[in-house]
């Protein structure tokens, strides 16, 4: 059992990436940009996405461990858990995160200086710190270990399912400023929540007690909160509750994005944004599960010549029952409201344009009708864990090679992958718009081997200015 916990265990820490798309970023074509940056440029009038394509992204990756130093064919699988039990602490995580756009529109506003949008969308964010100290207690068990804390607060996981309506106003305030902000109604769908886990558990050698060894669960605050799940239990494992709630989910929130943009010159641009500051409240559908307190646990107190005897135990048993939930009073499913953050976001750019489009083509937030077919720039991007910020650095080249195709190709560096280069292919048939991209290309060729992927795509109409 110990060695299915730690494969699940290995297999989840093989997984880190920010939500970085890096790729989108800043692309003026793309209506995706305004989700990045709600004050971003753009270079078209009005778009409508096409339903359920109109864009989709997944993404995964790995820190400290790949799903090939796990489950690779020949050798020892066990020593190559032992190995990777060894390795991780408990700052190396496992995340995915996977988005659907169900709608999606924009249209220029009659002042031709504002620009508005919405949609919705679907997202499921999954994320596990790798519980160290829980690992190596699970393998290796206490012994080795005397009078060492295991920390509960390694336990340490969120996952979210929901859905996000979303309607946002992109402003030019001059000719050098463009601001931007987007209001979110978030739908959640279904929830598990674990974090800010406290306590330990220790195993003390003491010789002069009544026991050599004593057992001690210290300061012990250890919560898991579920909604949206026990529908699904209750009911034999009918979903139908969790697809009523991408709708109208009695679980809602509110969030907001906002960003700019503020050029510089006609070649020279700085960009940021903040995303999902926000919060949801889950009421319904609710249950908590945890212990808490501290409790001490010297040995067991049997009577030997009372056991020979064959007299019952049931009256020690049920004191002692007793007395650990007395100490270490526990929650199993009760129906209590709690609170979650969204993850915060920050995207943060420089641009330079140059080779001035000869076709004529006008960027929408310049009077000046100056457009350049080619950019390179910085990408800065960073998202707020549990425990942790993940940030990560791009570098760009962005190049309108006609109307029909446009390419942008990334370096990015971060701390789970130092050979991250991506591509961004979009094409545009007259409105017609399809693009796609892909983040760590030079690990495609042996996916297990891989510590982040990426993929983004889309088809949508958008149409330009005249």
């Amino acid at each position: 059992m110990k060695k299915c916990l730690l494969l699940l265990f290995c297999w989840a820490a093989a997984g880190v990436v920010a939500q970085n798309k890096q790729l989108l970023y800043g692309v003026d074509d793309l209506p995706q940009s305004l989700l990045l940056n709600p004050g971003a440029s753009y270079n078209f009038d009005t778009y409508f996405g096409i339903p359920l394509v109109s864009g989709f992204s997944v993404s995964g990756g790995s820190k400290g461990v790949s799903a090939w130093d796990i489950f690779q064919v020949g050798g020892d699988i066990n020593g190559r858990i032992n190995n990777a039990v060894r390795r991780l602490d408990n700052k190396d995580v496992f995340t995915a995160n996977q988005q659907l756009e169900i709608l999606s529109f924009g249209w220029l506003g009659r002042d031709k200086e504002s620009f508005y949008s919405g949609g919705m969308y679907q997202e499921t964010d999954v994320l596990l710190y790798f519980p160290k100290d829980i690992a190596v207690l699970a393998y290796d068990g206490n012994a080795p270990y005397i009078n060492r804390p295991f920390q509960f607060s390694d336990i340490s996981v969120t996952a979210e399912l929901l859905s996000v309506y979303h309607f946002g106003i992109n402003k030019k305030l001059s000719r050098k400023l463009r601001l931007g902000a987007r209001a979110k109604l978030y739908m959640s769908m279904a929830n598990v929540n674990s974090t800010g886990n406290e306590g330990f558990f220790r195993t003390r050698d003491t010789p002069e007690g009544p026991n050599f060894y004593t057992h001690e669960i210290v300061g012990a605050n250890v919560e898991a909160n579920t909604s949206g799940l026990a529908g699904i239990i209750d009911d034999d494992g009918d979903i139908s509750s969790i697809t009523k709630n991408a709708i109208l989910s009695p679980n809602i929130g509110l969030g907001i994005d906002i960003g700019g943009t503020y050029n510089f010159s006609d070649q020279l641009s700085v960009s940021a944004s903040l995303l999902d500051i926000g919060f949801i409240s889950h009421t319904r559908d609710v249950r908590t599960y945890g212990l808490s307190g501290s409790y001490e646990l010297d040995g067991l107190e049997l009577e030997f010549p009372a056991l020979l005897a064959g007299e019952s135990t049931t009256d020690y048993w049920d004191e002692f029952i007793d007395e650990v939930e007395e100490q270490l009073p526990y929650k199993d499913g009760q129906e209590e409201s709690y609170t979650t953050w969204r993850p915060v976001k920050f995207n943060g750019g420089f641009n330079y344009g140059f080779r001035e489009d000869i076709d004529g083509g006008c960027n929408c937030t310049d009077k000046s009708g100056r457009r350049f077919t080619s950019n390179v720039g910085l990408h800065i991007n960073a998202i707020k864990r549990p425990k942790s910020v993940f940030t990560a650095a791009t570098i760009y080249y962005d190049r309108a090679w006609n109307s029909f195709l446009r390419t942008k190709i990334t370096y990015t560096a971060n701390a789970f992958s130092q050979k991250n280069i991506g591509l961004l292919f979009s094409t545009k048939i007259k409105n017609f718009n399809f693009y796609l991209a892909a983040d760590n290309l030079l690990e495609y060729t042996d996916v297990s081997k891989a510590r982040e992927l990426s993929l983004q795509m889309g088809m949508q109409v958008v149409i330009n200015p005249k």
